[in-house]
C-alpha cells in the first residue's frame, strides 16, 4: 500500500491512538507479586515517546525519523515487551499456554 494516501492515514491514527490506549492502560496493570510495577512497565515510556517523536517527525515533514520512530514503538512495544510477556512464568505465558 503506497505511504501517504487517506487509508495509510487512518491506519496510522488508529494504531497510533491503540499504542497511546494500551500505554495508559498499563499504567494500571501491577504484579501479582507484591503489587509493585515490573521492569516490563519500562516499555510504557518508551511507547509514548516513540509515538509523539513519530508524530511530530511527520509534521515536521521528516518522514525517514517517523518511520524510525514507529519500527521503534513496533518493535520495542510490540514484540520485545510481546515476547517477554508471553515468557514462561508469566501470567500471559499462563493464560494462553496453561500451567
Amino acid at each position: 500500500m503506497p505511504k501517504g494516501t487517506p487509508v495509510h492515514r487512518a491506519t496510522g491514527y488508529l494504531f497510533m491512538a491503540l499504542m497511546i490506549v494500551t500505554s495508559v492502560a498499563a499504567f494500571f496493570i501491577e504484579s501479582f507479586a507484591g503489587g509493585r510495577f515490573s521492569w516490563i512497565h519500562l516499555f510504557v515510556p518508551v511507547t509514548l515517546i516513540g509515538v509523539v517523536r513519530a508524530w511530530i517527525a511527520i509534521r515536521a515533514g521528516h518522514v525517514r525519523s517517523h518511520a524510525f520512530a514507529l519500527a521503534g514503538v513496533y518493535f520495542g512495544a510490540i514484540v520485545i515487551a510481546g515476547f517477554f510477556a508471553f515468557s514462561p512464568g508469566r501470567i500471559m505465558h499462563k493464560v494462553i499456554f496453561g500451567g
